[in-house]
């Protein structure tokens, strides 16, 4: 089994040392100092007092590689937008692509009921690049739960969490999805098969949609955003909002809003990604977490002010500091495989 994480980064390269020792035949995609160090030494992980270095194919070249059986995509969503016609040459007739994302997938409404069929999401994928790069009939969706980070060029260290929800868009139990499972669990991480994946999707969007923004804006840990009573307050009415975009279009919610809340809270004084993002000048994720639900809910005609609020200031926020990526005009002069444009 020939599987090929591109964009071999935090998440990605976790998965790939993993599943290299669980026996997988990994190749890695990545780029600059990152690559550099994986092609000279191996990937390296750091974990709980381990360290495990595996050596893989590495490239910025898919062409180097050939057709996969799998592509397990570890980029970002507008750094997958900008990368769908470079996957290209790893696409054989069979290769099934998982999408190892947060937020709404550019392919939600593959697989959903009739009425839904024909809707795209123009805010995580303009001009449908990955549903034609790709195509949604080789999507494996993916949720992704552990916390790791790049310590330096080819080392990786595990925080916390081992666990991957996997499913089907059209909710079917495939071999594909089994053997793909499989791969997982032997390399020691922890897949968690579901009938339909975007309820999962959903339960992990629901919280990033505003703690990731809300601490950004207030600099706040996420234990201070879930317990204030103000910022508390303002994420619960994002989220039912949420809620209520998501159960237009068929998803359950398995926990109550007030329960997903007192579990982010005991997680303690942790920096969520778009403050560290914010902290480091890296491009903020805003449009996959918050835009792409604003415009869920412009589709089913469910009201989302609170929402639209704290997205319009992240938004502008994110353009002040120049971290705010931007579809598409800007991304289509950019130099590729180097850095995404942001809005001045």
């Amino acid at each position: 089994m020939k599987i090929c994480i591109y964009g071999a980064g935090a998440i990605g390269g976790y998965m790939a040392v993993m599943m290299k020792r669980g026996g997988a035949d990994i190749s890695l995609v990545a780029r600059g100092a990152h690559l550099a160090a994986m092609k000279e030494k191996g990937l390296t992980l750091l974990m709980g007092g381990e360290t495990i270095t595996e050596h893989m194919p590495a490239t910025n070249d898919p062409r180097e590689l050939g057709p996969q059986d799998y592509v397990i995509i570890g980029l970002k969503a507008y750094q997958a937008w900008e990368a769908a016609d470079h996957m290209r040459p790893l696409f054989g007739p069979n290769t099934a692509v998982v999408t190892a994302q947060n937020g709404v997938p550019w392919w939600y409404f593959y697989g959903l009921d009739e009425k839904f069929a024909g809707l795209r999401l123009e805010s995580v994928d303009p001009d449908d690049r990955q549903w034609n790069a790709i195509g949604p009939e080789r999507v494996i969706g993916c949720t992704v739960y552990p916390a790791t980070e790049i310590a330096e060029p080819g080392v990786i260290k595990h925080i916390y969490g081992n666990q991957f929800g996997l499913g089907e868009p059209n909710r079917k139990l495939t071999t594909r999805l089994e053997q793909l499972a499989q791969a997982i669990d032997a390399g020691g991480l922890k897949s968690r098969l579901y009938e339909d994946i975007r309820d999962d999707i959903w339960i992990k969007l629901w919280g990033n949609l505003c703690f990731n923004p809300i601490s950004a804006l207030t600099q706040s840990t996420l234990d201070i955003v879930a317990t204030d009573p103000g910022t508390r307050a303002l994420s619960r009415n994002m989220m039912l909002e949420a809620q209520a975009v998501g159960e237009h279009f068929g998803a359950r919610f398995r926990v109550d809003v007030d329960r997903r809340i007192d579990g982010a809270a005991k997680v303690g004084a942790h920096r969520t990604s778009m403050l560290q993002d914010l902290d480091k000048g890296r491009p903020l994720e805003i449009d996959a977490l918050l835009k792409s639900v604003q415009e869920m809910g412009r589709l089913a005609g469910v009201g989302t002010p609170y929402i639209d609020s704290v997205l319009a200031l992240v938004q502008q926020m994110g353009r002040t500091r120049g971290v705010y990526p931007c579809f598409p005009d800007r991304i289509a002069a950019a130099p590729k495989a180097e850095m995404v444009p942001v809005c001045a």
